[in-house]
């Protein structure tokens, strides 16, 4: 059978270094794992034991947007982080953030547009617009940007889209309220749809990040229970669009995936109550992230991103290697530590870089970074 041309998109490379890692597990091998964004806690107690709960009645769909109650409960969510008082009814729960991305581009975008990304920036924006047939527009960030788009990248740039995510992944970097306003502005100016990636907001270790929601309705936002509330394997998100985009996102929420996962819901509801088991979570990635920006320069990782939030460091590795691809399996190999090459994040530069996540426990982060050091230390 003839295969379309917007099925050919890339590997989402970390994915396969996980299966990499998996193969040597399964050969006996213990791996550290840096190359994954996972949290290495399950979900919130209170969120398992409301599935529990539930179990007791029939799961089914639930209405295409969302359980009222679990949507009312994010609004309220943008109340107490940020002092927005948001409509629930804007409030579009997904089946992760990956559906909020398919959603979003497909109800703001026709083939053939062009939506603008930062680079170094999450791999499957692209891949997720090539295959809807829409043309991704890699715009370089440079370190005195903090690895993050500015409003001069855009300029003689013919785009109809900008996503923008903030802490970034993988450089851990956040946009403040001016830098992210700035953004917003000249999309407005130039009638760009702006599109906030927020899944990491929650997990920061100085000041928080600033919502779009903050600045003006005029955004798709996009966030999700993986990260802050350490629930990957749930497959829940959701998106907060303008209110006359509510109805269009509806009818292709309802077309593409009927709902979200009702038990997923069900579990997300609680997890917003469970606080402080989430907060205890933060305070174990700040110390992992202490340990990373004190380790890794002493396994010879020395010019690193500043990692303002998120659970990532993204390291220039260009005066170790010009092929990371290849770094990254050597130091699966003969480290047994897992990480994720740049290639992921920047086609163009990505030769030259390292993303480590320090998402795991802390004693993994602990043997991990000795195991580098040793090697490394080897190695030179």
């Amino acid at each position: 059978m003839i295969r379309s041309r917007r099925g050919q998109v890339d590997a989402f490379i970390v994915m396969d270094v996980v299966r990499a890692a998996a193969e040597a597990e399964a050969e006996g091998r213990h791996i550290i794992h840096m190359e994954v964004g996972q949290p290495g806690t399950g979900a919130p107690a209170g969120a398992t034991a409301a599935v529990a709960r539930a179990l007791a009645q029939p799961l089914g769909y639930t209405v295409s947007l969302g359980l009222p109650d679990l949507r009312s409960g994010i609004a309220s969510l943008y109340r107490r982080w940020y002092g927005v008082e948001l409509d629930p009814a804007r409030v579009i729960v997904t089946s992760g953030s990956s559906g909020a991305f398919l959603l979003a581009f497909t109800a703001l975008f026709d083939g053939g547009d062009r939506v603008g990304l930062g680079e170094p920036g999450y791999p499957s924006y692209r891949h997720i617009l090539k295959a809807l047939d829409l043309v991704p527009v890699g715009i370089p960030s440079r370190d005195e940007n903090r690895l993050q788009p500015v409003p001069a990248d855009l300029e003689g740039l013919d785009l109809q889209g900008l996503i923008v995510a903030s802490p970034g992944n993988p450089t851990g970097t956040m946009l403040d309220r001016a830098a992210l306003a700035a953004l917003m502005d000249v999309s407005a100016a130039r009638g760009i749809n702006f599109v906030s990636d927020e899944i990491y907001h929650g997990l920061h270790y100085g000041a928080r990040a600033v919502s779009a929601l903050e600045i003006g309705d005029e955004a798709y936002v996009v966030n999700s229970f993986s990260k802050y509330f350490s629930m990957t394997g749930w497959r829940v998100g959701w998106m907060v669009v303008p209110e006359d985009h509510i109805r269009t996102v509806e009818r292709l929420a309802q077309n593409l995936f009927i709902c979200a996962p009702h038990v997923a819901q069900v579990a997300a509801l609680a997890a917003l109550d469970c606080v402080d088991e989430l907060e205890a979570n933060r305070t174990t990635y700040a110390e992992n992230r202490r340990l990373m920006l004190e380790g890794l320069p002493l396994a010879g990782f020395t010019k690193i991103a500043p990692p303002d939030g998120a659970f990532y460091v993204y390291a220039d590795v260009s005066d170790l290697t010009q092929d990371s691809l290849a770094f990254s399996a050597e130091l699966l190999r003969e480290a047994g530590v897992a990480v994720t090459p740049g290639l992921d994040f920047d086609p163009v530069r990505g030769g030259r870089t390292l993303r480590f996540s320090y998402a795991r426990a802390t004693a993994d982060i602990v043997e991990g970074l000795r195991r580098l050091q040793d090697y490394m230390g080897q190695r030179r």
